[in-house]
């Protein structure tokens, strides 16, 4: 039971320190886009390790899948608020040109609009 308690406490750090590494990008960061993309990766991970802890520590089958169950959901759902939120970003002119690589996005605007 301590191998646990031990495995438990090292997956709860990880997931804290992954938690503030995205907290402090998202705050760092000089961009919108870079703001958005940093937090959504190790935020996700963060979480992972953290339910990974819970259910270690608890060792309730009910609560281990309930954890499985969240991360699944966040898994999803992180890109698609992230990519709604750079998309809502972009459409009110908080992202300039000179932040992408790549404008396909501008372009397919400018194609609808001739339609």
């Amino acid at each position: 039971m301590e191998v646990l308690d031990i495995v438990a406490a090292i997956s709860f750090m990880a997931g804290t320190l992954l938690t503030l590494a995205a907290a402090i990008a998202a705050r760092r960061f000089p961009n919108l886009l870079a703001r958005l993309h940093a937090p959504a990766k190790p935020q996700v991970a963060g979480l992972a390790f953290m339910l990974l802890g819970l259910a270690i520590s608890v060792g309730d089958p009910t609560v281990s899948w309930t954890c499985l169950l969240v991360f699944l959901f966040q898994l999803i759902t992180a890109p698609i608020s992230t990519h709604l939120a750079a998309r809502a970003g972009y459409r009110t002119g908080h992202v300039g040109a000179e932040d992408l690589i790549v404008d396909e996005y501008r372009r397919d605007i400018i194609d609808s609009q001739r339609e």
